[in-house]
């Protein structure tokens, strides 16, 4: 369960960013999941694969007690497309700067530096949070579309 880690974004005192997430990490993530209103159904036993098919992906866990504390993963083809999915700031946490650094550090990943196309869903009221890295949803020509099974 590789990841990501930045050398040059500063994570809030008393955290750190993370490259591997360990089995402690996965019960962490699932608990995030809960904290929202798009993941709160998943099931544990899911997470392991959305964290095999996920590339790259982000950490940020508690010094002491190594607890996931936020988490933001991408699916990509490397090359045209990639996806930003499931950017979760624990819910007692959230307005200190962990989004900040979870999306400064998936955008400035190298391997994504040649993608053209990064791309992200969110609602509403974050537009303008995801607005500051230059993400829009002034795309006339574009739609999005869901089947659901």
């Amino acid at each position: 369960m590789r990841g990501i880690v930045s050398n040059t974004l500063v994570v809030p005192t008393g955290y750190e960013q993370i490259a591997e997430l360990t089995l402690a990490h996965r019960d962490d993530l699932h608990r995030l999941y809960g904290q929202t209103w798009w993941a709160r159904d998943r099931k544990l036993q899911d997470v392991d694969r959305v964290l095999r098919n996920s590339k790259p992906i982000v950490g940020i866990c508690e010094c002491g007690s190594r607890k996931l504390v936020a988490f933001a993963r991408v699916l990509t083809d490397f090359i045209y497309k990639a996806t930003i999915y499931d950017v979760i700031v624990d819910e007692k946490l959230r307005g200190r700067g962990f989004g900040r650094v979870l999306i400064e550090t998936v955008l400035n990943h190298p391997d994504l530096q040649n993608v053209p196309d990064i791309e992200l869903y969110t609602r509403a009221e974050l537009i303008p949070f995801y607005a500051k890295w230059g993400f829009t949803g002034d795309l006339p020509e574009v739609r999005f579309l869901r089947k659901r099974t």
